[in-house]
């Protein structure tokens, strides 16, 4: 098998702490990637409208507008870049909502600056092969009619589940943390008012066998 090239670009860096921004825009810089650093979201916003980075790193506690906010505006904007949220271990149920707003995945601080890049490096080429998959071979449009639709990342993780895939398999296709993945199954149970996965299963792959969009045979891994 072929190896897939290591991913480089530009890279957005937002946090209101001059170390954090000077620690991790010196290890993207020795990963060969081009970091440009913005203490608030203003400034990113305004860095967003002329470039598109391989990725945002993006902290929620920010000056002005907080990061969910600006997550939430470049998300409704379709904004094409995946975006990292950096949240301390008080702000995990902010980080669950950056999640939910289009966050590809989060960063707990405090964090080593070397990992946190082989992370992000990761994440980048599973993100880009799943886009590159999706746009060849068409995502499935899974929706339960009467329910919230799910999200791009909701259907990325639903596919998965659907082919068995536990939370660290389905993780380490996408490039996010079994975590993360977590929180995507736990929205999608919530959205359709699934008690667990088998049901979640059930209730999905019914309403795909009455719309004649697929019957397939599913084995959960639980």
């Amino acid at each position: 098998m072929a190896q897939e090239s290591a991913p480089s670009g530009e890279v957005f860096i937002v946090d209101d702490d001059p170390a954090v921004r000077e620690v991790l825009s010196m290890v993207f810089a020795q990963a060969g990637f081009r970091p440009t650093c913005f203490a608030d979201g203003a400034a990113l916003l305004a860095g967003a409208r002329l470039a598109v980075p391989a990725c945002i790193i993006l902290d929620v506690n920010i000056p002005g507008r907080s990061g969910l906010d600006i997550l939430k505006q470049l998300n409704a904007e379709d904004y094409p870049a995946p975006i990292f949220v950096i949240s301390g271990e008080g702000d995990i149920p902010m980080a669950v909502s950056a999640i939910r707003s289009g966050a590809l995945d989060f960063i707990e601080k405090p964090f080593r600056g070397l990992e946190v890049v082989e992370r992000i490096k990761e994440s980048i080429v599973a993100w880009a092969r799943r886009q590159q998959e999706s746009a060849s071979s068409g995502a499935a449009a899974l929706a339960v009619p009467g329910r919230e639709p799910f999200t791009r990342r909701e259907r990325d993780v639903l596919n998965l589940i659907l082919a068995g895939a536990s939370s660290k398999e389905a993780g380490r296709k996408m490039g996010i943390s079994p975590r993360t993945v977590e929180f995507h199954r736990a929205r999608i149970m919530e959205k359709v008012d699934a008690k667990n996965t088998a049901d979640l299963i059930r209730i999905v792959m019914s309403r795909h066998s009455q719309d004649g969009s697929g019957n397939r045979d599913v084995e959960p891994s639980i």
